[in-house]
């Protein structure tokens, strides 16, 4: 029997490409994609990947002999996407692996209105359907097919975002934007044009190959390109995009990471700012910062799990204005509560042109405490390691644990939360506390019980 475990993942499909998945699968996902969607009409876009087209035109016809009307928007962004899913009340289909390496590709899928599919909401379904025409055959073909036809949403796109953040009144700003040959190189240059913005652009090329560094800006060695552009030519700051450009990384005048709690905060006072009141999400390991921010001007900050399928879920429950994970993803109602890392970036030019100072300065109110980043530890035992660091701390004055996502530990002046990876044998521990030498000691103390 076909088992997809290994590339159906909790909130997409990701593999090898031809060795675990291949266009004869794509067409299943997209007749079975049509199937539990129960749309008369989808969307569909892909990224630079040499894979991306032949897969998603698979997913396509897949689709359209479901009698499903599929608009192709071809060479997009994943929030390019989302945005035409949102735009056009489609469900989409998005074809990439984001940051992983070139041989991998994958399929990101959503309802109309850019309403996520995880393993919850549907993908399980469509695996399972997947599998059943595996081993028995596709079914019949619709009477009569769907129409497979192209539209370019682009032009749409940087106008829906230019309508949201208003640069045009900002002074002018020179930034180096570091597309890591990924979709940013597509959608830059249209949704700056005009601006007064004086662009210095870093492997622009689209190449699915990633010839100048992998396109994962999390990684601090694929920014050093970027950091070294911003120092030498004196820029105001420089923006780093992942491989289907949903995520984005900043680094300030001096070629120094801002933290994406620190842009997380900043964008919560800026669309406070617009809708007073509003409520905040924030995982639960963003900096003490952002729910101190969210308060200050006027908003409720919520906590939640790690991972774009909980932001998402809890941004619809409680009408969130807007949300932001630790990782660089940022999520917007106003962008039908997807992430995009376009919008963060533009909310960043406009704070920024809208001052007088350096980003440097105008960061750091929002970057209060000293942080650990996220550390990995290979374990044997995850379950035990956790237990391990439970029995540690559970009685301790002063300290509370609670257990939202894998365990956080919190006093006065540290906390930590340390999580199981889903899909390695890993541990993540996140440490923040008010000064450097209390986080370098409470990190050291927790991995000593991690690594045993």
């Amino acid at each position: 029997m076909t088992d997809l475990s290994q590339i159906v993942k909790a909130y997409d499909v990701r593999g090898v490409v031809p060795t675990q998945w291949d266009e004869t699968l794509a067409e299943l996902f997209g007749a079975a994609f049509a199937e539990i969607t129960g749309a008369d009409a989808i969307v569909t876009g892909h990224d630079m990947r040499p894979s991306s087209p032949g897969l998603s035109g698979a997913f396509a016809r897949g689709a359209a002999a479901r009698g499903v009307d599929v608009t192709e928007i071809g060479l997009c962004s994943t929030d390019e996407l989302y945005f035409a899913s949102g735009a056009l009340g489609l469900p989409g289909a998005m074809f990439t692996a984001s940051h992983n390496p070139a041989q991998y590709n994958g399929i990101k899928m959503c309802r109309a209105g850019a309403a996520p599919v995880g393993q919850d909401s549907g993908l399980a379904d469509i695996r399972a359907l997947v599998e059943r025409w595996s081993d028995e055959g596709a079914p019949e073909p619709a009477a009569e097919p769907g129409t497979v036809t192209q539209r370019d949403v682009l032009g749409d796109y940087a106008a829906h975002l230019r309508g949201l953040v208003d640069l045009s009144g900002i002074r002018p700003l020179k930034v180096v934007v570091d597309a890591g040959n990924g979709m940013g190189g597509h959608t830059v240059p249209t949704v700056f044009e005009g601006l007064p913005l004086e662009l210095d652009a870093l492997y622009f090329e689209l190449d699915g190959s990633f010839p100048n560094h992998e396109a994962n800006p999390l990684d601090p060695k694929n920014i050093v390109d970027l950091q070294a552009r911003v120092r030498e030519t004196g820029a105001d700051l420089g923006l780093a995009f992942d491989g289907d450009a949903d995520r984005c990384f900043v680094v300030d005048e001096n070629g120094n990471p801002v933290s994406p709690s620190a842009i997380t905060a900043l964008v919560a006072a800026r669309e406070l700012a617009k809708h007073p009141g509003g409520t905040v999400i924030h995982n639960l390991i963003t900096s003490w910062s952002v729910p101190e921010v969210v308060k200050e001007n006027g908003g409720a900050p919520v906590r939640t799990r790690v991972g774009h399928s909980f932001i998402k879920e809890e941004m619809a429950k409680t009408g969130a204005i807007f949300g932001g994970e630790h990782s660089a993803h940022y999520y917007f109602r106003d962008f039908w509560n997807a992430d995009t890392g376009m919008l963060a970036a533009m909310h960043v030019l406009a704070a920024l042109g809208g001052q007088p100072g350096p980003l440097s300065q105008l960061v750091a109110q929002y970057d209060r405490y000293a942080a650990s980043g996220e550390i990995n530890s290979t374990v044997d035992d995850q379950t035990g390691r956790l237990a391990a660091i439970k029995t540690a701390y559970e009685n301790r004055a002063g300290v509370t644990l609670d257990e939202l996502d894998g365990l956080t530990v919190t006093a006065d002046d540290w906390w930590f939360n340390v999580r199981a990876s889903n899909t390695e044998p890993l541990l993540r521990l996140n440490v923040e506390a008010r000064d450097t030498a209390t986080a370098d000691r409470v990190r050291d103390e927790a991995l000593a019980i991690i690594r045993g």
